[in-house]
């Protein structure tokens, strides 16, 4: 079967490592979109996408996200692009909802060339009192929870090969 979304998700690989080149406007769009079309339970739709794109702030959401591994590299690998996804814990699909937005955000950025990795550790980032009080200055609720960052730009590596699928993957009964 030779359909393209199925093709992307077969070829999507996470990259760790980027020119510090901004994506486009129109990249941008195309994504973002794409994550506002992820499935949520009972079409609540609980996610906010909050768009990251001033080195500064990177770099201060890089730091935080650092501190909780306890290290000083970046995990954002230099992206010049960071996507926050963060979702309100009072739906009982929360989770699973901001998940599948950082899903279609990967797919949906590969799909129009351009280079992801989702980065954890936005749940403890937006637990501390740093976190709530960014949340605050952007006008959010502070009870939302972190899922995700999915960082975007432009790869400085070659790129990655998929690792074989393994044997037990799929069970069927």
């Amino acid at each position: 079967m030779n359909n393209e979304v199925l093709k992307a998700m077969k070829t999507r690989r996470s990259i760790r490592k980027y020119k510090p080149e901004q994506i486009t406007d129109e990249q941008l769009d195309a994504i973002l979109e794409a994550g506002t079309y992820a499935a949520t339970g009972m079409g609540k739709q609980s996610p906010v996408i909050v768009v990251v794109q001033k080195p500064e702030l990177i770099a201060k959401l890089s730091k935080m996200n650092a501190a909780v591994m306890g290290s000083s590299n970046d995990p954002f690998y230099g992206a010049p692009t960071v996507l926050i996804v963060l979702a309100d814990p009072e739906i009982g699909t929360y989770h699973e909802d901001g998940s599948l937005v950082m899903g279609n955000l990967m797919l949906a950025a590969h799909a129009v060339g351009v280079d992801s990795c989702w980065i954890h550790r936005a749940k403890e980032e937006f637990e501390s009192a740093e976190g709530k009080e960014l949340l605050k200055e952007w006008g959010l609720p502070e009870n939302l929870v972190g899922i995700g960052h999915c960082i975007l730009g432009y790869r400085d590596c070659e790129y990655p090969e998929a690792k074989e699928r393994k044997a037990n993957y799929i069970v069927r009964v």
